[in-house]
């Protein structure tokens, strides 16, 4: 199966480069939600949260938030949201991880959080309780 974005590292598929170095690209998005919406991607290929090092996270988030600085010192941006869309389920369309920069301007009409203050869980101690269970059998077979 081929990767656009692994295309695009490689040079064979073309992309606006905002920022590129040994292990990342930034690009900006063919189809942005806002003026200058940009794509942070690690050059080595993974697919989505559970198989990218956490310190490849970590990258990704540290250029991301340069991009963001850098954004919110021009006429682009006032704020900034960042996400991961992690799976087919949670909107992910390349599987090729990413993070994208928004950045947002007073005002502007995207709505990526609408609704979500209202949203209640109905059972958070359910629910934290199975995340915790989930983070202890992950750390104790990491442990193995």
């Amino acid at each position: 199966m081929s990767c656009v974005f692994c295309a695009i590292v490689a040079g064979e598929s073309p992309a606006i480069r905002i920022h590129e170095d040994d292990d990342y690209l930034a690009i900006l998005d063919i189809r942005p939600f806002t003026r200058g919406h940009t794509l942070v991607l690690p050059k080595r290929h993974s697919v989505d949260l559970t198989d990218t090092p956490p310190e490849i996270l970590a990258g990704m988030a540290t250029l991301g938030q340069r991009i963001a600085r850098a954004a919110r010192a021009t006429e682009l941006a006032d704020a900034t949201n960042m996400a991961i869309n992690d799976g087919r389920a949670a909107f992910q369309t390349v599987f090729h991880i990413h993070l994208h920069v928004l950045p947002r301007r007073d005002g502007d009409k995207l709505s990526v959080a609408k609704g979500m203050l209202l949203r209640r869980d109905p059972d958070r101690e359910a629910t934290a309780r199975i995340l915790r269970e989930a983070l202890a059998r992950a750390e104790a077979s990491q442990q193995d």
